[in-house]
């Protein structure tokens, strides 16, 4: 008889928590915000839509002046940052070291990351790989690094 009550519990949680779900779900549906259509023009009976007796207009209208965005300055990549510091460096660097060079110089500082220069080794690497002869950067020795004269951003 205990597990009859135990299967009829459980079955009741089951149901319940499927419930829940279900509600939830409905909410957050209905906190969404409903997406807006503009209204449809209607032309007038015997005129064709956007003519005038002197000249044809578009069914829109014209977007008011709109004020210019305000552009976004421009944050140096990671990989752009360290050519710069490494086109400057009069010997080979470390990752940590053009990592510190970075921060140092306002160039790039990585957003509440735990390893950057393992981000920024990794990066040099894979553009070594990738563009091989082209790439702005050698490893002159394990864990060093150069830029290739005129190749630093």
């Amino acid at each position: 008889m205990t597990t009859d009550t135990k299967t009829d519990a459980d079955e009741k949680t089951a149901t319940a928590a499927k419930a829940t779900r279900k509600a939830g779900a409905k909410k957050a549906k209905a906190e969404r915000p409903a997406k807006a259509t503009p209204p449809k023009a209607k032309a007038a009976p015997g005129k064709a839509m956007g003519t005038t007796a002197n000249a044809t207009v578009s069914a829109k209208a014209a977007p008011s002046a709109a004020m210019p965005k305000k552009a976004k300055p421009t944050r140096l990549s990671a990989l752009d940052a360290a050519a710069t510091v490494l086109a400057s460096a009069k010997e080979p660097m470390r990752a940590a070291d053009i990592v510190k060079a970075m921060a140092e110089r306002g160039l790039w500082s990585t957003p509440n990351g735990k390893t950057p220069e393992a981000t920024v080794y990794a990066a040099i690497l894979r553009e070594i790989g990738a563009k091989g002869k082209d790439a702005r950067f050698r490893k002159t020795d394990r864990g060093l690094f150069v830029a290739i004269n005129g190749k630093g951003a």
